[in-house]
């Protein structure tokens, strides 16, 4: 359980230091572009059409698991809180570099046509633009794999003590299983490159935690959600 817990809290300095360095890769590419290049007139993008959309779609993915850990009860298990607490932390971080990709790439920070780079399966999506953040959830809501419904969202915010804790890892572990698919589609569709390397963080981290949180529920004599 220890090494567990270890292997889970040496991810989060991994993705803090990943992400910092990813960040950076990009923002010196797109300064030496224009010296190392001065023949084309119009700078190659900094990420394509797949990039982009997994970025804005996993973002909006991420932001509903930081929903889930602001409405677990304060008073569940503490070994759920402390679990809690570690997505919290890498996810943020996940979605500030994500963020930063789309800032650099001049992209809005949320897909106008959710998931669409991911079903259409090719590197040619739909054109990105932005939207409000009530229309995006709600559509993305009915089309991202793994994200509770806002019924099941009210319940947990509702739900206390053991109640609590097997909800929140429930929905957790679905919404990990429907990133990692995300993930997965956009390490398939991608041939190099800082977001494909990003995605395969991701499903290496979140498939370490989806371990915890079966290990987690069958502790609590729980079972994960059809």
């Amino acid at each position: 359980m220890d090494r567990g817990w270890a292997r889970l809290g040496g991810r989060a300095y991994r993705v803090a230091a990943y992400a910092a360095t990813a960040l950076i890769l990009l923002v010196i590419g797109a300064a030496l572009r224009p010296v190392i290049l001065p023949e084309h007139p119009t700078p190659t993008p900094i990420l394509n059409d797949v990039e982009i959309g997994f970025a804005q779609d996993m973002v909006t993915h991420h932001e509903q698991a930081l929903f889930l850990v602001q409405r677990l009860d304060p008073g569940a298990d503490p070994t759920v809180l402390r679990l809690a607490q570690q997505i919290d932390q890498s996810q943020r971080v996940e979605i500030g570099t994500m963020l930063g990709w789309l800032r650099l790439a001049g992209a809005a920070p949320m897909s106008n046509h959710p998931m669409a780079w991911m079903h259409n399966g090719t590197t040619t999506a739909a054109t990105h633009s932005g939207m409000s953040m009530t229309t995006a959830t709600t559509s993305a809501a009915t089309t991202m794999p793994g994200r509770a419904t806002q019924a099941q969202l009210d319940a947990l915010a509702a739900a206390r003590g053991r109640d609590a804790a097997v909800l929140f890892l429930q929905l957790m572990y679905r919404h990990h299983l429907g990133g990692i698919t995300m993930a997965r589609a956009a390490d398939r569709a991608l041939p190099s490159g800082a977001v494909k390397e990003q995605a395969r963080a991701m499903i290496t981290g979140q498939s370490q935690e989806v371990g915890m949180i079966t290990y987690l529920l069958s502790q609590l004599g729980a079972q994960p959600l059809p």
